[in-house]
């Protein structure tokens, strides 16, 4: 990981101007043996180019044979060891919407899923409804009442939201109550620790009475409950990196993630398309030093196997790029925060392709295009993610030497 006290004493104030570009679930693998990948083949001239003006590689979220989920993969990326600052979703996802998680909370992340009449699951996502029908159900959840707990609730995005609980004695380290698959009823909240287990009968307390208040709400007849967790307290990235550092996203989560590591967080809508979010990032690109950019749906159509789809979302940021083009960046990185082959259905262990465009600062490497064979001999070489914002500064010229 970046060495944070080391990168407090090399970081300056002054240098290039960094976007960071991060297509969720980027990396992939054929669906016939030695065909393309997504990435392959999508028709990308804009990241074709960045890649032969930049230096290409592969990058490891955690660590090899390991795949991650995406608020690790993200703390990676940021530069956190996602083994150490283990941060749980149901923060992420809260303060991503905008709940206060202060210490001694327990955040949630809640799924709305649609279980049959002998709650068996058929649907872990509830058909993936809109937004405004998940917010129609959590009003019919609002108003549960736990003795000694009070409880803020609100929708995330889709079928997915946010709780927290404040009360005394509370602890986030419970099981979820997803069973990851169909087929299964939802399974109870176990606590993992002693100390959890007032907090496990609150929440299934909590499941009872949402279970009764959601029956007859097809397709989102029931929830599951998952990413138990409290404040972190991360160091932040105006101390360690000297940045003033901004975050563009649509999905609460990575909003999150990004206001725990100290970015500001620029307020967009469910609706933003790539366009949108690229012209977001040129509206306060001459506030910021670094700007985080990230694009969700290459992972949604990944997960939904949908491997046309997927490549049509590359296809679609492609197109976009010169938005960011026109912005005169002195960085740019494009990654994925890990691998999500429609293949798969499911993030992967598989490296991520990793794109570095600093023309001022850095050799090209004989890369032609944008894809994970070329990014397999790139100049990067295959590396751990949380190397990329060291690289990202020192190419921005923004880290001082090391010693005499």
């Amino acid at each position: 990981m970046a060495n944070f006290d080391l990168m407090r004493r090399l970081a300056v104030n002054t240098g290039g101007k960094i976007l960071l570009l991060v297509m969720d679930g980027l990396g992939g693998l054929p669906r016939e043996q030695g065909g393309p990948t997504e990435l392959e083949a999508a028709h990308t001239p804009n990241l074709d180019r960045l890649a032969r003006e930049g230096s290409t590689g592969l990058s490891i979220p955690v660590a090899r044979g390991i795949a991650p989920g995406s608020g690790p993969a993200h703390l990676a990326l940021f530069g956190y060891d996602p083994l150490v600052y283990d941060i749980g979703r149901g923060v992420l996802e809260s303060v991503g919407i905008g709940l206060d998680v202060n210490p001694g909370d327990v955040a949630i992340r809640g799924n709305f899923c649609t279980v049959d009449k002998n709650g068996i699951i058929t649907d872990r996502r509830a058909g993936r409804i809109s937004t405004e029908e998940g917010a129609k159900r959590i009003d019919v959840l609002r108003d549960i009442k736990i003795p000694g707990i009070d409880i803020d609730i609100e929708i995330a995005k889709e079928y997915r939201f946010a709780m927290v609980w404040r009360g005394e004695g509370l602890n986030g380290h419970i099981a979820d109550t997803d069973p990851q698959q169909t087929g299964l009823a939802p399974l109870p909240a176990k606590a993992l620790s002693p100390e959890a287990e007032r907090t496990a009968e609150i929440a299934n307390q909590w499941l009872a009475e949402a279970r009764e208040r959601l029956r007859g709400h097809e397709p989102a007849n029931m929830a599951t409950l998952r990413g138990f967790a409290m404040d972190p307290a991360l160091p932040k990235y105006s101390d360690v990196y000297k940045l003033k550092a901004a975050c563009v996203a649509v999905y609460p989560m990575y909003k999150g993630v990004s206001k725990l590591v100290g970015m500001d967080v620029i307020p967009t809508t469910a609706h933003d398309t790539t366009e949108d979010e690229f012209k977001k990032v040129a509206e306060i690109w001459n506030d910021y030093d670094f700007v985080f950019c990230h694009i969700k749906y290459t992972d949604s159509r990944g997960e939904d196997g949908n491997f046309d789809a997927k490549v049509k979302v590359i296809e679609g940021v492609d197109q976009a790029l010169p938005i960011l083009f026109d912005m005169n960046p002195d960085v740019v990185i494009v990654t994925g925060d890990h691998s999500t082959p429609a293949t798969y259905k499911a993030h992967s262990w598989h490296p991520v392709p990793t794109l570095l465009w600093a023309p001022a600062t850095h050799m090209t490497d004989r890369a032609e295009c944008f894809g994970e064979r070329e990014c397999m001999t790139g100049a990067l070489g295959q590396f751990p993610a949380t190397d990329l914002m060291p690289l990202a500064l020192a190419h921005a010229k923004r880290l001082t030497k090391y010693g005499a």
